[in-house]
């Protein structure tokens, strides 16, 4: 029986895997039928194959692994920073409920803050250049960051650790023993929403102050309406923020298989 369910489990996830790329494949060639019969207009939503010739020009010309290295560069810097700067501050909270009720409003009213509106006064500070997108991909997702680890620091179970102190633990040692291990699924969940927030972050710190990468193609290609460049930088910026998600998820399936 177990065998059985086994099998069962291995023919559905090859079914979910099949379906996907079905879905895909069907896309893509429905798009590119509606544009070769006009039933779409190519200029104005392109087509997949408009994109693998604009894709091959970027290769060709040398530009193509350049404006992607920028971007995946900014988005790397600003998915790590944010992440390490968003739970250490939430540690911090959890630490001090004193400084975390004081705080916490500020926090809440950072976080429904349209951060593009800081976009002119980030520039001013860090300057036209990388620092400011990196900051942009950070106010993004930090805030998101330390609401989703407090939020998972706070909830531990209150039984277990009254049980540790009866035991002697200190504080550090109930946060390293007790409250970050029983955080992590939590912290994975939040990985993955800092890999949408984060290119979110870039993408738009890119289109206030950029020379090079992806969102300064989509700019760029939009002024001078060529919109196969800005489709094909929107689909290798998908294509990006896929496979980082896909290594998060590797590395949650990492987690749950060792726990």
């Amino acid at each position: 029986e177990h065998k059985l369910y086994l099998k069962k489990e291995k023919q559905k996830k090859a079914i979910i895997i099949s379906a996907r790329i079905l879905l895909l494949v069907i896309f893509i060639a429905l798009w590119e039928l509606l544009t070769q019969i006009g039933v779409m207009d190519s200029f104005i939503f392109s087509s997949p194959s408009r994109i693998f010739k604009q894709t091959v020009t970027l290769y060709n010309s040398g530009e193509l692994f350049y404006h992607i290295w920028v971007t995946l560069k900014e988005a790397l810097l600003g998915f790590v920073l944010a992440t390490m700067l968003g739970t250490i501050i939430a540690i911090i909270l959890w630490w001090n409920e004193t400084v975390r009720k004081v705080l916490e409003p500020y926090i809440v009213v950072l976080n429904s803050l349209p951060k593009i509106a800081l976009g002119p006064i980030i520039i001013i500070w860090f300057g036209a250049g990388i620092k400011s997108i990196v900051v942009m991909a950070i106010l993004i997702t930090i805030i998101i960051t330390i609401l989703t680890m407090l939020s998972a620091f706070i909830s531990c179970d209150n039984d277990k650790i009254m049980l540790l102190k009866s035991m002697g633990a200190n504080k550090f040692q109930i946060l390293t023993k007790l409250i970050i291990p029983n955080a992590i699924p939590d912290f994975i969940s939040m990985l993955k929403i800092n890999v949408g927030m984060t290119w979110v972050g870039t993408i738009m710190g890119e289109y206030l102050v950029s020379k090079a990468g992806l969102g300064y193609l989509i700019v760029y290609g939009g002024q001078v309406f060529k919109l196969d460049l800005v489709m094909t930088a929107t689909v290798i910026l998908c294509i990006l923020a896929g496979l980082m998600y896909y290594l998060v998820a590797l590395f949650e399936k990492h987690y749950n298989k060792n726990n």
